[in-house]
């Protein structure tokens, strides 16, 4: 068994511990900053602790005691850190909700956890509360985060903070401050539902050292300053976002500014002008695809000085990345790259990010690459809710594309015999909450965690090639991993999604949503005539474009794993229709029941060499 370390554990710690250093040591006047009247403005260490006191204090007048669980249901938001710290400094354990789940998958994690208050953050998530509410016996109080919410809440969190407040005696600050700081490093800190593909949400029970260790190991990594600033946008009940988007940042004094939506984010990039930000793949491929857009439309002098700025930026990489310095002549048409074409694009992140950080799913190298040349820096890590997230990461200095880093501190990354990823380390969960006989399937006797994830180490460098569970077999026996796969379709500007079909079928087909943006814009060009996106994908032209996008880089492919077959999709995957997780992947086997009779017609067609299917909305 193959096995890679990444050096001495750190000290243990709580999360409770890190909130009062980094208090005593930053003092700043923005520790957080909050978009109000279009402006963003700042929320100061004094303001935050004061505000978290008393909102600990309020939860304990409601009478919850130590060990209860509290849940939070919000967007990001500075009262969902206030939330956070003020459960964590109280002794009590959150459980962070996705505001996008319907009522129904709401009320199991609320019922599974026993929460007995929630955090909302508006009068909608509170109706959904509301909505199932009965159903769940251990919920006592509702506090809801806007002013104007409370119909359907008990009360506001303006509302708690005075009662908290009103309730506190002379010495409430040394109290509260002795009481956090008696907190253990196994005591729980949170739960986490895992959102999965299949089966019921799983709760992740991560003690104060799990994250707390996790936030120490990655802390080297980066060079902070206490001047930084990030831009805070994926959920922070991701396990990514809370660990390294929250805590980390909040530990190394970045300032951390709340986008307003993930519909903001490019202005809010400009206006609070980050210099670390963290996301999953997704944005990176969208960003990618819109710089492809815009540099190869426009006059034939624009396409060609585009095309040649980003071929000296690949050659240029290639050579940073290998650790040499680039001779002087390309290192000359760089700098006129960079003025042509680079340089404008990192001023429209705000013209001072040092790096983005990705992680949740992989990332294609391709795109990695052409961000590195920008000078825009992606670190992608790996990580799960079960490890407190990271696992590996690439660091500065040390970035292979391609791979996900090496392992972090304290941790140990193993290659079991059928190529799963094995970790030990601080940050494994304590297990799932209510569940003995998963956590036993998932964590062995000697404390190695089974990931799912199949991969390999090079040279330390921890690859990913595919969930174990998520390979496809045809039905003459072919094992397929479909992830590379379909990151390699993404990649296309024509493209929005990607999924394959093939399990206990002959050969492969690929479903695909187009880039309808992308796709408009080439039809409007050929002056073809639609009604909507079902009328689109349906005509002839649109078909053989696609086929011809989707399939033709495809061609190095092993002849059974090669899409044989593109199925058009009329609408994007969403977390609403049930066919991606709140993190963003694709529940393949829901996309695959939701399509079957297309996919069996297509199937059915392919049998006799028929055109391209394509979906229609209402048909499955």
């Amino acid at each position: 068994m193959m096995v890679a370390n990444g050096g001495p554990r750190p000290a243990t710690g709580t999360l409770t511990q890190l909130f009062f250093d980094a208090i005593d040591r930053f003092g700043k006047p923005d520790a957080l900053q909050v978009k109000i009247g279009g402006r963003f403005e700042p929320i100061s260490h004094a303001t935050l602790l004061e505000r978290v006191r008393h909102v600990a204090s309020g939860l304990t007048s409601l009478g919850l005691v130590p060990g209860d669980r509290v849940a939070i249901l919000s967007e990001n938001r500075p009262e969902w850190a206030i939330a956070d710290y003020a459960c964590l400094t109280g002794r009590f354990a959150d459980v962070a909700i996705y505001p996008v789940l319907p009522s129904a998958q709401i009320a199991y994690i609320l019922r599974d956890s026993g929460a007995a208050a929630i955090f909302v953050s508006s009068a909608e998530q509170a109706a959904k509360v509301a909505e199932i509410r009965a159903s769940v016996p251990s919920l006592r109080s509702v506090v809801v985060f806007d002013r104007n919410g409370g119909a359907e809440a008990d009360l506001t969190l303006a509302e708690l903070e005075r009662r908290g407040a009103a309730s506190e005696a002379p010495d409430a600050a040394a109290r509260h401050r002795a009481d956090a700081l008696s907190v253990q490093p196994d005591d729980l800190a949170t739960l986490l539902y895992t959102s999965g593909t299949t089966g019921d949400p799983k709760g992740v029970m991560l003690t104060h050292d799990n994250i707390y260790s996790n936030v120490a190991a990655v802390t080297d990594l980066i060079e902070f300053s206490g001047h930084d600033v990030a831009l805070s946008f994926l959920p922070l009940s991701h396990i990514l976002e809370r660990t390294v988007g929250h805590y980390l940042m909040f530990a190394t004094g970045t300032s951390i500014a709340y986008a307003e939506s993930i519909n903001s984010v490019p202005d809010d990039m400009l206006a609070t002008r980050p210099t670390i930000m963290v996301s999953v793949p997704r944005l990176y491929e969208k960003m990618y695809a819109r710089v492809l857009e815009t540099g190869t439309s426009g006059s034939v002098v624009k396409r060609s000085i585009f095309r040649w700025a980003t071929s000296v930026g690949d050659r240029w990489a290639d050579v940073m990345l290998e650790g040499r310095r680039p001779a002087r002549t390309l290192a000359l048409r760089y700098r006129v790259a960079e003025r042509l074409v680079y340089g404008k694009l990192r001023e429209r992140t705000g013209g001072r990010l040092r790096y983005f950080v990705s992680g949740g799913a992989p990332l294609a190298a391709d795109i990695g690459k052409f961000f590195f040349a920008a000078g825009l820096t992606i670190l992608e890590g790996y990580g799960l809710t079960e490890t407190s997230p990271i696992v590996s990461a690439n660091r500065p200095g040390a970035i292979r594309l391609g791979t996900v880093g090496m392992p972090v501190a304290g941790v140990s990354v193993a290659i079991a015999d059928d190529g799963e990823i094995l970790v030990r380390g601080p940050g494994v969960m304590r297990g799932y909450y209510n569940a003995p006989t998963a956590t036993a399937e998932t964590i062995d006797g000697e404390g190695w965690l089974h990931t799912g994830d199949i991969g390999e180490l090079r040279d330390g460098f921890v690859v990913i090639t595919d969930r174990k569970k998520d390979l496809v077999v045809t039905s003459g026996g072919k094992n397929i991993a479909p992830q590379p796969i379909e990151n390699r379709i993404r990649q296309n500007r024509f493209v929005a999604q990607a999924v394959i079909i093939a399990d206990r079928r002959k050969f492969p087909i690929v479903l695909v949503v187009p880039n309808f943006e992308q796709l408009e814009r080439w039809a409007h060009m050929r002056e073809l005539t639609w009604r909507d996106h079902d009328e689109l994908i349906a005509l002839p032209d649109v078909r053989r474009k696609m086929d011809h996008e989707v399939l033709d880089p495809l061609t190095d492919l092993a002849h059974y794993e090669t899409p044989r077959k593109v199925l058009l999709l009329p609408a994007d995957f969403s977390v609403d229709t049930g066919e991606l997780t709140p993190t963003l992947k694709v529940k393949r086997r829901v996309v695959d029941r939701r399509y079957a009779t297309l996919i069996d017609a297509l199937y059915a067609a392919a049998e006799h060499e028929a055109p391209v299917a394509h979906a229609e909305s209402g048909a499955a």
